[in-house]
């Protein structure tokens, strides 16, 4: 009886002591968590560079006009569509926008056309014999009255060449006065017909590049 209770408490207490020594087999076993992945590249997003070379200059600033970019075109992309947008607009319209336009009239334009102008006014002629008609035949009415005639006619031929030389004179510096201004003033209207005519293709030039540029995705002003 004692024998048998020792080997019960023998099988118990091994039973223990192993249990005790290894605690982890007594224990349900847990999974192991998986490893972390790698994290995935990011995918390029950088865009293609130009396949033409590049312009060492804005085409859109030599005219005056502001462009920007609304689908994120480089700033290389942007110069090449500039240039190509300039050269397409002036092979389609023959305007060539970098000419210079026309100069207003110096004061030294203005005075070589009023001379010329003077120079080319009519000028009265005759006024002079005219007088001395007119003055000879009132002259001769007056003689004609006191009995002498003749020497009326003298005097008043005299008094009438003075003073139809004295009328063609004023006559003549009138018209060239007249002449003088009327060249000035249409050398002013010269210039501004012109310089109308050359806003206007400038106008249009530049609406042909804003649409160019417009329909390549950038915002033109």
């Amino acid at each position: 009886m004692h024998s048998y209770s020792r080997k019960v408490n023998v099988v118990i207490t091994t039973a223990v002591a192993t249990c005790l020594l290894s605690v982890v087999g007594c224990k349900k076993t847990e999974p192991a968590a998986p490893a972390p992945q790698p994290a995935a590249a990011p995918a390029n997003t950088a865009p293609p560079a130009p396949t033409q070379p590049v312009p060492t200059f804005s085409a859109a600033q030599t005219i005056g006009m502001f462009v920007y970019p609304k689908a994120n075109q480089t700033h290389d992309q942007q110069l090449i569509d500039e240039s190509d947008c300039y050269n397409t607009v002036q092979q389609q319209t023959g305007i060539n926008p970098q000419a210079s336009g026309p100069k207003a009239p110096s004061a030294a334009d203005l005075s070589a056309a009023e001379q010329q102008g003077a120079a080319q006014a009519p000028q009265a002629q005759g006024g002079r014999a005219k007088g001395a008609a007119k003055g000879a035949a009132g002259g001769a009415a007056i003689g004609a009255i006191t009995g002498n005639a003749g020497r009326g006619a003298a005097i008043g031929a005299t008094v009438g060449t003075v003073r139809g030389g004295r009328r063609q004179k004023q006559a003549n510096e009138a018209a060239k006065q007249q002449g003088a201004q009327a060249a000035a003033s249409q050398e002013q209207q010269d210039y501004g017909q012109s310089k109308a005519a050359y806003n206007q293709q400038i106008s249009t030039f530049k609406r042909g590049f804003s649409a160019c540029m417009d329909a390549r995705g950038y915002s033109v002003k």
